[in-house]
């Protein structure tokens, strides 16, 4: 199913989320490749299964086998930092952000796409799973590698709908609130 088939399922009380969805999937400001690895990688942020599905059958037509690869990368390795440097960062011991990380992340360096695309994505990913330091850390890789604050903003703005996607499509799954009619 693709992610503009997900509209139908989301309730009324989610209307601005459906809106949000389609000016989304219309959106042209980012190249194909920025734009469907973000939605990719976002999505499989938000932990929900059918948005997972819905981004990777539109992602599959437009991106190639190493750029899915990669988004997918971003997704799993900011999972486990988001969740270490946002402990370091947070704790009051701060003697813990002194320790090496010891966890392996190479993909970072070498994702197999253009490395602004996947800071992007590792960015979004990281604002939805809620690390300011890696937020902080990819935000200053993108704009010292020339990204405008404008894609980065866009790009923020897409894990935002993504997530409430996922969210809105949970609340509706639980029953209480009817589906929307197709708009």
């Amino acid at each position: 199913m693709p992610l503009e088939a997900l509209k139908g399922r989301i309730g009324d009380f989610a209307k601005d989320v459906r809106l949000n969805l389609s000016s989304m999937l219309s959106d042209e400001t980012l190249a194909p490749q920025t734009k469907y690895g973000l939605i990719l990688a976002t999505a499989i942020a938000s932990r929900n299964a059918d948005v997972v599905a819905a981004a990777e059958l539109e992602a599959a037509g437009r991106l190639s086998p190493a750029a899915l690869a990669a988004a997918k990368s971003a997704a799993a390795v900011m999972a486990m930092n988001n969740v270490y440097y946002r402990f370091t960062h947070l704790s009051s011991n701060k003697d813990y952000a002194t320790m090496p990380a010891r966890l392996r992340m190479n993909v970072i360096a070498n994702p197999g796409v253009d490395k602004a695309d996947f800071e992007l994505w590792s960015l979004a990913v990281s604002a939805i799973n809620g690390c300011g330091a890696c937020i902080d850390s990819h935000e200053k890789t993108l704009i010292e590698a020339g990204v405008a604050t404008a894609a980065i903003h866009t790009a923020v703005r897409f894990a935002a709908i993504v997530q409430s996607v996922a969210v809105a499509l949970e609340a509706s799954a639980a029953g209480a609130i009817p589906a929307a009619a197709a708009e």
